[in-house]
């Protein structure tokens, strides 16, 4: 007797088998094929895409129709943008600036002398003045210019400013050590005190006789009489200005132990130049003015003589003339002290 055993894999026909089946292999395939693509195409160089064609311009017909394209501006020429530096000038626009500029400030400055000489010339030619007692300005610069000519202007005027440069600088070399000394040393003000208090308030021209009597009418007496006038207002200006040094900074030099030499070079004359500086100015134009006064009494040369001496001789366009010689001359003299002053106190703050 025979027995049929059916295996578990034999399964009959017509019959589904129940079986799990692998993971398909098409994914993995198409994965590598993908994947070799890629490297193939990396691998071999691709010609550049050709550009897009531009769009056919759209025509503006009617109310409807698209606005145009704005028009490309213009790029900012350089040194023109916002924020941009200026472009440095040239330099002969700077010197035509300055040029202008100074013309302008001497424009300025010189307005009311020339007003001045316009009515000058004017007035006496239409009869507002008597001409024979002010003649026009052009008659004065036409006697002035005889007067260069001739030489009695050099003449005159060498003698005047030889005795009136020689009095002023005595008086400096004078007043202003004794004006330090006495506004630094109160015993010494205490001393003399009263004495300068009785002279400073005598005029000089007051005293001119006195000059006159003990000096004699040489050049002694005028070159003594202009060192008395200028000796003044440099020795009060500079003993007010040592009075009202800063006290702070005199503390603080002494502090640092500094000789009363190297206190008044680096403390008292510094902060004194401005006030020295003012007395001698004021002594500048005295000198002057006391000079003329002196030639005019016993003198045979200067402007003081030549005014003196076209007055009597009714010499009127010359004496205009001398008197012009002198304001000419205190007022270059002036611009020569003030040049001074500033040269020695360049240390000071502009204001």
């Amino acid at each position: 007797m025979s027995t049929d055993i059916t295996t578990p894999t034999e399964a009959p026909a017509g019959q589904d088998a129940v079986r799990e089946d692998p993971a398909p292999a098409a994914p993995a395939a198409a994965d590598r094929a993908t994947r070799a693509a890629a490297t193939a195409r990396a691998t071999v160089p691709q010609a550049p895409a050709a550009p897009a064609p531009a769009p056919a311009p759209v025509p503006a017909h009617g109310p409807d129709a698209p606005d145009a394209a704005p028009e490309p501006k213009a790029a900012p020429a350089p040194g023109t943008g916002r924020g941009a530096r200026p472009a440095p000038a040239s330099p002969v626009r700077k010197a035509a600036g300055a040029l202008g500029r100074w013309l302008r400030a001497t424009a300025l400055r010189s307005a009311a002398l020339v007003a001045l000489l316009a009515l000058w010339e004017t007035a006496p030619r239409l009869g507002l003045v008597d001409a024979t007692f002010l003649p026009p300005v052009s008659e004065v610069a036409t006697a002035w210019w005889d007067l260069l000519g001739n030489g009695q202007l050099g003449q005159h005027t060498r003698a005047s400013l030889a005795r009136s440069f020689g009095g002023f600088g005595i008086a400096v070399v004078v007043a202003v050590p004794l004006g330090l000394l006495i506004g630094w040393y109160r015993p010494v003000a205490a001393l003399l005190g009263p004495l300068l208090e009785v002279f400073r308030n005598t005029a000089a021209l007051a005293l001119l006789p006195v000059f006159v009597l003990l000096l004699g009418i040489g050049e002694t007496s005028k070159v003594s009489i202009v060192v008395y006038a200028c000796l003044w207002p440099v020795l009060l200006n500079t003993i007010s200005a040592v009075g009202n040094a800063d006290p702070t900074l005199v503390r603080l030099a002494r502090s640092m132990d500094l000789s009363t030499p190297r206190l008044f070079q680096k403390v008292i004359l510094p902060a004194s130049v401005p006030a020295i500086f003012t007395g001698i100015r004021l002594a500048g134009a005295v000198s002057i003015l006391v000079l003329v006064a002196a030639e005019m009494i016993g003198a045979k040369a200067g402007l003081g003589y030549l005014i003196n001496a076209s007055q009597y001789n009714f010499a009127i366009p010359q004496m205009y003339a001398g008197i012009i010689t002198i304001s000419a001359i205190g007022v270059a003299f002036n611009l020569l002290l003030v040049t001074i002053e500033r040269r020695l106190s360049t240390w000071r703050v502009p204001a």
